[in-house]
């Protein structure tokens, strides 16, 4: 299963085993012998009788009213990605989810014209699961999992060869599945197929999946490991292309002059 029968149990647990209890102004002379906030103090510091939080965070009660989320989600300190995921775990939803019947992975003829123009730059189109859809010639010199045909989040914990890749691979393939819960809060029927899968083949996945962490990262930089170049520092930025398909344009480009500006130079 990619998702268990309480998600919105599991979240609120995993989010306030989080938080200090003493910079949220719990005072405890005892010892503590849990990891952050216990259930009754989170439910009194949101307001809530630690009964009524308890059948929320067991799953007895999946209709906590708008008010009583925001409430828990300023105790827990979440940012705005956390709160849009928590939403989307409400039944029926709080905010309206977009869904689909079935994937499209058909990029507009537009969008791959305009990858074609763009010779210097390593640039792709990858779906809500991360299949890479479309990409321009250089994305694939600069890392093998940017080709069409590929999976980034299967390529990040299945194939050998991204360890070597991605010299930050524990940092890269944490925010990979913080991004993927993300989409996974619109696109969840979707999804649901391919989490399953990759939690069976997948320790590593399945570990950082179970933590609930969400985190949608939509620009940054990146180091990679090319073959015959050495390790390039590349920023990259994402774009949401607009209609049904939930894909996103991610593209890739180095600082202006730099030696990763001249090495990605020499492999276009």
């Amino acid at each position: 299963m990619a998702h268990d029968d309480n998600q919105l149990g599991s979240f609120l647990r995993s989010r306030r085993e989080k938080i200090d209890a003493a910079s949220a102004g719990v005072v405890d002379s005892t010892r503590r012998r849990v990891t952050g906030l216990r259930r009754e103090e989170l439910a009194l510091l949101a307001g809530l009788s630690p009964s009524y939080y308890t059948r929320i965070e067991q799953g007895r009660d999946r209709h906590p009213s708008r008010e009583i989320l925001e409430a828990l989600a300023r105790v827990l300190r979440l940012d705005d990605t956390e709160r849009t995921y928590l939403w989307s775990l409400t039944t029926p939803p709080l905010a309206p989810a977009d869904t689909h019947a079935s994937p499209d992975h058909t990029v507009r003829p537009g969008v791959l014209r305009l990858l074609e123009r763009w010779a210097d730059l390593p640039a792709f189109v990858v779906a809500p699961n991360r299949d890479v859809l479309a990409a321009t010639a250089l994305a694939a010199r600069v890392n093998p999992a940017w080709n069409p045909g590929h999976n980034l989040i299967e390529f990040t914990f299945l194939d050998p060869r991204a360890p070597v890749v991605y010299p930050d691979w524990d940092d890269i393939s944490q925010q990979a599945v913080a991004g993927l819960r993300s989409t996974s809060s619109a696109y969840g029927a979707e999804l649901d197929p391919f989490l399953a899968s990759m939690r069976e083949r997948s320790d590593a996945f399945r570990a950082l999946w179970d933590s609930h962490d969400v985190y949608d990262r939509v620009a940054g930089d990146k180091r990679l490991r090319v073959d015959g170049v050495g390790v390039l520092r590349l920023n990259f930025e994402t774009f949401a292309l607009a209609g049904p398909g939930g894909h996103v344009l991610y593209v890739y480009f180095p600082e202006s002059g730099g030696k990763d500006d001249e090495a990605l130079r020499g492999l276009a």
